[in-house]
């Protein structure tokens, strides 16, 4: 099941000692958004332009230490959501047939997008995932904040973040006494069960929410969680991190600039 895959262990390389963990956390997040930005705004067919930005994204993996196999994982997870949406540019009309069936067609102008969808999604979420596999929660919230992102949505992203963890505290308990009354023994008692406990879930959560709401008031929650780690306030490194993303970025697009 996918609670049990690594995807929800959002920062277990936030330890690392290394150049891109020096960097300030909003500077982490700027250079990712600008990464994501020319990544998605890039045309379609422009093969060379991803190579470039893939051969940068495997450099940085590779120079943060990240654990790639719960990178895999969490990709895994987030590309049977987006299965459906990359199967769906397959089918765009336009171009040469290469296959057909009644209705549905395949042609080259669909092959060029779904190629071009899927490099990009590819490429956006590996960077995202790199970001919070590398930051603290904690020190992404308060980069948000210093950011100047709405307190609110700031305040919104940090409870969701807590209450997952109940979310799926309460989910593996309700398991786990299904299992210990040997109720999950067959296919369509699994489905029974499942069913039953999505149902009792948002009930139990709910109370359980309340207790944790009331717990973190108690110790002082003001809308984000203080912070207790030591983060860098940004440097000389920042500004360089800065403008070899802006350059990267300009590099991709300057391969097509003179057609």
């Amino acid at each position: 099941m996918l609670l049990h895959v690594g995807a929800f262990v959002l920062d277990i390389d936030s330890k690392q000692a290394t150049p891109w963990h020096k960097l300030a956390p909003r500077t982490r997040i700027l250079c990712t958004l600008l990464f994501v930005f020319a990544t998605v705004l890039t045309p379609d067919g422009h093969w060379w332009t991803w190579g470039i930005y893939g051969l940068a994204l495997i450099c940085l993996l590779l120079l943060s230490r990240v654990t790639l196999l719960v990178l895999l994982k969490r990709l895994a997870v987030e590309f049977t959501f987006i299965g459906v949406v990359l199967l769906g540019t397959l089918f765009r009309g336009g171009g040469e047939i290469l296959w057909s069936w009644g209705p549905i067609q395949v042609t080259t102008v669909g092959l060029t997008v779904l190629g071009s969808v899927t490099l990009k999604a590819l490429l956006s979420l590996s960077i995202l995932n790199l970001l919070t596999l590398t930051t603290s929660v904690t020190a992404l919230l308060h980069a948000l904040l210093e950011l100047k992102t709405p307190p609110l949505l700031v305040a919104i992203l940090a409870s969701m973040y807590r209450y997952i963890s109940v979310l799926i505290g309460e989910f593996n308990a309700m398991r786990r006494a299904a299992e210990s009354r040997n109720l999950m023994n067959s296919n369509r008692s699994i489905r029974l069960i499942v069913g039953n406990t999505i149902g009792a879930l948002f009930i139990r959560t709910y109370d359980r929410g309340n207790l944790v709401y009331q717990a973190m008031l108690s110790r002082g929650y003001q809308g984000v969680p203080p912070m207790v780690e030591k983060v860098s306030s940004g440097g000389r490194y920042d500004v360089v991190a800065l403008s070899l993303t802006v350059i990267l970025a300009l590099l991709g697009q300057a391969i097509y600039w003179r057609k």
